[in-house]
């Protein structure tokens, strides 16, 4: 199998991620090499979290799993693109469908449409 190029971003890949029936963009996250390898041990969207320095399966906390249905690779090979079926409706940690809803419009952000779910409900300490 064809190696990503993990040298770029200092161990790191982006993964972005589709909807596998809608094609809608639902998050960008990032993949060191043991998240790749997860991934594709297991058929479930594992990530790297910058911040915690750690792994993290999409949806271990919050129920909204992502299960993998392909992934293609950018020509570089230093970017992933993850079509996925989602789990649970909401892929971003606000509760949101998306983690794109917002959107410019004339010059300031808005917030398009509501939360699925409340995250201080999801993720208490």
């Amino acid at each position: 199998m064809t190696q990503l190029n993990f040298d770029k971003l200092g161990g790191l890949v982006p993964a972005i991620v589709q909807d596998h029936e809608t094609g809608d963009v639902l998050m960008l996250a990032y993949m060191n090499r043991d998240a790749w390898e997860k991934t594709l041990n297991t058929g479930k969207a594992t990530y790297f979290s910058r911040s915690r320095e750690s792994l993290w399966v999409k949806g271990e906390t919050s129920g909204n799993t992502q299960r993998v249905k392909e992934i293609w690779i950018d020509c570089d090979k230093d970017t992933v693109l993850l079509r996925i079926e989602q789990t649970g409706g909401a892929a971003c940690h606000t509760g949101h469908r998306s983690c794109f809803h917002m959107q410019v419009v004339n010059d300031k952000i808005e917030v398009v449409g509501t939360p699925l779910f409340d995250p201080e409900e999801v993720y208490k300490a």
